[in-house]
């Protein structure tokens, strides 16, 4: 496929409004979307459970074949790491990086097919009794802008390769990328017609699938304000809801680190994708005695890398997603130096190039330390001894990832036995990602770790106990 490929798909007969895809470095057309109704919406699922049935009973192998095929697409696409630069906004080495985790995502899915599916159990009964791990059906995938392509595969194939179908609603801002590119790659893999729909589409799109009878299973990431709405209503609806919120994760640096490492480091935990990451590095707590130096060299480190377009210029950072979000990071930004935070490197922009940002002198009520900034923001602030760095980084409502640096592990794993998240990386920043590794928040960034490795057969099966006797049992009356 090339890139203009995916511009000319049609959108399988939606109903809603057309929808102009823009590139948020210039400002121009990439093309047209069709956004989805309620009524696309209870289509899609009709249309999914009555395909889904014949999918679940396919052989292991087949479905096993479509996910790897599926794999060499991603990890062959030129055209789909073009449109992650321009629509998302990606520089060139996160969109390969998204087309390297979208192929592994596909192959670990493949081994899923043919995963154990249930245990043999002992019984005072003359009968055989055994569980089953069995299709939930249709899943529901509601998936935000920033690392479109991974947040949409990391559900849809584990879906697909378990024996459901799947109704995917990627953000509008990330349409192509993020949904239709998927529905092109898995029609390409051999994927039966009428299993995965993308309907793309806003909010009432999404409370329209979460409240479908025939979705029992809804996988959302996105914002923690966004994902309590979803909680709520899929509690109400009784069906399950697995929730990858926000996150204002914490790097500790204690006083043994090497800062000539660090720095590195500690900028591209805050900086990658323009902050746009949910494990962004969004407090970094320093102990004292490195502090001063830290704040200099993490400010020279910013002021050094170059902000531009990813398309046509070689880059660290490229452009916030819209205007919206630069509203949201600037606001932030100039209410903590009113605070008084001091602001050593960046709290400019460009249109939506913002330049990577060094706040210093921060504390609990600085607005970009307390709250999740999802920009090139890098709040910093000392701490003396190891209990404070464990008080404060346990402090506030998230729980999603942590990184501590240290010359000795066995230290850094020890605190991190104290601090509540979801992800630990000892001696690395906060933003990582493998198919193969379990990954979720708890608290306000989410309901555990419900996607990659074992924890895919939770989240996309039920388990179903069975009993086989040679006759009919017999009771009292």
């Amino acid at each position: 496929m090339t890139f203009l490929d995916l511009t000319t798909r049609p959108s399988h007969h939606l109903t809603g409004p057309e929808h102009t895809v823009t590139e948020p470095a210039t400002g121009d057309a990439l093309g047209t979307v069709t956004l989805a109704t309620a009524e696309d919406v209870a289509a899609a699922a009709r249309t999914g459970s009555a395909a889904q049935t014949a999918w679940a009973r396919a052989p292991h192998l087949t479905r096993a074949a479509v996910l790897r095929r599926a794999g060499d697409l991603f990890a062959g696409h030129a055209g789909l790491r073009e449109w992650l630069v321009r629509e998302a906004g990606s520089i060139p080495g996160k969109a390969d990086f998204e087309l390297h985790v979208a192929a592994q995502e596909c192959y670990e899915a493949a081994a899923l097919a043919s995963r154990p599916a249930g245990q043999v159990l002992p019984t005072d009964e003359p009968r055989l009794s055994y569980t089953r791990r069995v299709p939930v059906g249709v899943v529901g995938v509601i998936a935000p802008f920033n690392a479109p392509l991974i947040l949409s595969i990391r559900s849809v194939a584990p879906a697909l390769a378990l024996g459901n179908a799947v109704v995917l609603k990627p953000d509008p801002r990330t349409a192509v990328c993020g949904g239709l590119a998927l529905a092109a790659v898995f029609e390409e893999a051999g994927l039966p017609e009428g299993l995965l729909h993308v309907l793309p589409g806003g909010p009432q799109t999404g409370q329209a699938l979460v409240a479908d009878p025939l979705v029992p299973v809804v996988s959302f990431t996105g914002s923690t304000a966004a994902g309590r709405a979803v909680g709520e209503a899929a509690g109400r609806h009784l069906k399950r809801a697995h929730l990858e919120l926000g996150g204002n994760s914490a790097l500790i640096v204690l006083e043994d680190a090497d800062l000539d490492a660090v720095i590195s480091t500690a900028a591209w935990g805050s900086f990658f994708h323009q902050g746009q990451i949910c494990m962004t590095a969004g407090r970094h707590l320093v102990h004292a005695s490195l502090y001063d130096e830290y704040v200099e060299r993490l400010a020279a480190k910013a002021d050094s890398l170059a902000v531009g377009d990813p398309h046509r210029e070689d880059v660290h950072l490229g452009p916030l997603i819209d205007h919206g979000q630069l509203t949201k990071v600037h606001g932030l930004v100039e209410a903590s130096t009113a605070h008084g935070a001091r602001l050593a490197a960046g709290g400019t922009h460009d249109r939506l190039f913002y330049r990577p940002t060094v706040l210093a002198d921060t504390d609990d009520r600085t607005p970009a330390y307390a709250e999740e900034v999802f920009g090139p923001v890098a709040p910093v602030r000392s701490f003396t001894t190891a209990d404070e760095a464990v008080a404060l980084a346990s402090a506030g409502p998230y729980g999603l990832a942590l990184g501590i640096v240290t010359r000795d592990p066995s230290r850094g794993l020890d605190l991190a036995e104290r601090v509540p998240t979801g992800i630990v990386h000892i001696n690395d920043q906060t933003v990582n990602d493998e198919a193969v590794a379990p990954f979720g928040g708890v608290a306000a960034s989410g309901t555990g770790s419900r996607f990659g490795g074992d924890a895919n057969l939770e989240a996309f099966t039920d388990l179903r106990w069975t009993t086989v006797r040679g006759d009919v049992a017999r009771y009292p009356f």
